[in-house]
């Protein structure tokens, strides 16, 4: 899965806040993403962040 720093992550499951879209901050072995509701950064291990992606908006405004 190919997913860059700037992209933005709609997920399967809602943040606590109500809202369901993240930001990527850091790429690697673990993702640190930033709720796009309440701000909140969550670094997750790579594993769990590509198993509950329901859709990637890249940073230049496309679907992949």
């Amino acid at each position: 899965m190919n997913i860059n720093v700037g992209d933005v992550l709609q997920l399967k499951k809602n943040h606590p806040c109500g809202c369901n879209t993240f930001t990527v901050h850091r790429v690697g072995m673990d993702f640190k993403i930033m709720c796009n509701g309440c701000g909140h950064e969550v670094m997750l291990p790579r594993k769990t962040v590509e198993k509950s992606i329901k859709k990637i908006i890249t940073s230049d405004g496309e679907n992949k």
